[in-house]
């Protein structure tokens, strides 16, 4: 009579969009992390993470965000916590909550009235290798 055949339900996904979207990585409040991230795409910290980020686009850390250890990204707004080295090829956004214990490397720098900073900043430069440096007697050799 009814048709009792034990069909399970199939789960479909989504067919992936041709589009030139980029993936938001976030990591959550109450999220704590342990260890390295690398993305290509942008990433949002609200949560905790303990270790290096790596992005070829842009890191933000949101107001509850604390990060124990080093930012590398194209771009980065910190209103949250920073213990680390920050380094940044284009702009760094200092926000009226953000906290930033460490040294900046950065192309542009915009800090908000509030924000804290407790560390060294060079713009515009790419920092060198030891190797790379000149030598004051070098320098002097140049400079004549």
């Amino acid at each position: 009579m009814f048709n009792t055949k034990d069909e399970k339900p199939v789960m479909k996904t989504p067919a992936p969009s041709n589009g030139n979207q980029s993936a938001i990585n976030i990591i959550g409040a109450g999220t704590v992390i342990e260890g390295e991230i690398k993305t290509d795409s942008d990433i949002r910290i609200d949560g905790k993470v303990k270790g290096t980020i790596t992005s070829k686009a842009k890191i933000v850390v949101g107001n509850t965000g604390i990060v124990d250890g080093d930012l590398n990204g194209d771009t980065a707004d910190v209103s949250g916590k920073v213990f680390g080295k920050v380094e940044v090829t284009d702009l760094l956004f200092l926000k009226s909550s953000g906290y930033l214990e460490g040294d900046i490397i950065t192309g542009k720098l915009v800090v908000e009235a509030g924000a804290r900073f407790t560390g060294s900043c060079k713009m515009g430069v790419k920092e060198m290798k030891p190797s790379e440096k000149s030598s004051p007697q070098q320098l002097q050799k140049e400079a004549i």
